[in-house]
């Protein structure tokens, strides 16, 4: 992939957090997610590249923006795109910390292509590659990376979302005594942070949105880390039962039509196919990994990871932004 790629998707990402920054702490988290997505597709289409969402906002008929099968770009080189303008669009409604503008892109055919529908996940860094299997329970994988980085379980660390799907296997993790760091939303960054040699998490684990899984698989290839993931029908609709099957149905209607298994475990490398990846995260509001967007009237700072796959190399990149310099499309949404 052209390297000069890497550097616009870092743009990308900064000024969809300078967008939902504006909205930060106002308790309208649709009207944040919208700022982020309008800007996030407005960058794309100036790149150059012949891009495509392979999962990212949902279907056409249920996303006007970034929807999946959405072309973007000036032309040239063939590249898969998965986007989540807001990793936390709640926390960024609440002024929460933790929240963050992500991407990942792939040369094509790179990214699982997939509905925007729930996945389950679980994350490792290089020490325990080769080590974790979906298939086995979650407390068993944690014992399995324990003696593969010859750690006791008492010393083990996992990120998980504190949701209530999740609370038995929290309680489990508490008996063996694992320490458990339970997010409110936003299982990208907390990804990463198993491939971080100074960070305390050894694993992630939830069940949380697809196009989130794809984007940290990116960074797992990138880094790499090692990742499992299994697509699963929705099971928590306000409509009750008949509102569950409805979905679940259409659901695997949807992967049947993109030709992907629901319910089936996927490697790494079924999620992302190539070294030939950038994963790109830029601060909402502070975190472990990047800082939050910090703002003094026109003036604005913003903090990014860029991961490339091809290299290894991880930036971090500081940017001081002139909001007033700006195009006016992108003024209108940061300012």
């Amino acid at each position: 992939m052209n390297p000069d790629l890497a550097l616009h998707f870092s743009r990308v990402t900064e000024e969809a957090a300078l967008a939902a920054y504006k909205w930060l702490g106002r308790g309208d988290k649709n009207t944040a997610d919208a700022a982020a997505v309008e800007v996030m597709r407005l960058l794309l289409n100036q790149a150059q590249m012949s891009g495509e969402i392979v999962i990212g906002e949902g279907e056409i008929d249920e996303a006007p923006m970034l929807y999946i099968g959405e072309k973007l770009g000036l032309g040239g080189e063939p590249v898969d795109i998965a986007v989540d303008p807001i990793d936390g669009t709640r926390m960024t409604a609440m002024g929460q910390g933790g929240a963050v503008a992500v991407l990942a892109a792939a040369e094509q055919g790179g990214l699982l292509k997939a509905p925007d529908m729930y996945m389950e996940k679980l994350c490792v860094g290089p020490a325990g590659k080769g080590v974790i299997d979906l298939q086995r329970p979650v407390v068993e994988n944690v014992k399995l990376v324990a003696k593969a980085m010859n750690k006791k379980l008492e010393d083990m660390t996992l990120v998980t979302l504190a949701k209530p799907r999740h609370e038995a296997l929290i309680s489990e993790l508490h008996h063996l005594g694992v320490r458990v760091f339970a997010l409110p939303d936003g299982d990208v960054a907390a990804s990463l942070l198993c491939c971080f040699e100074d960070s305390d998490v050894d694993l992630m684990y939830c069940m949380g949105g697809a196009p989130e899984g794809v984007i940290s698989a990116a960074a797992m290839r990138a880094l790499g880390g090692d990742m499992q993931a299994r697509l699963v029908p929705r099971t928590e609709a306000k409509g009750g039962a008949e509102e569950n099957v409805r979905l679940e149905n259409q659901e695997r209607e949807r992967c049947s039509a993109m030709g992907v298994l629901i319910d089936h475990v996927l490697p790494l490398e079924a999620l992302v196919a190539t070294d030939q990846v950038v994963f790109s995260m830029s601060g909402i509001t502070k975190g472990e990994l990047v800082d939050g967007v910090q703002r003094n009237g026109d003036m604005a700072t913003t903090e990014t990871v860029v991961v490339s796959g091809a290299s290894g190399t991880v930036r971090q990149i500081k940017s001081r932004h002139h909001l007033e310099r700006k195009s006016e499309d992108i003024q209108s949404l940061v300012r």
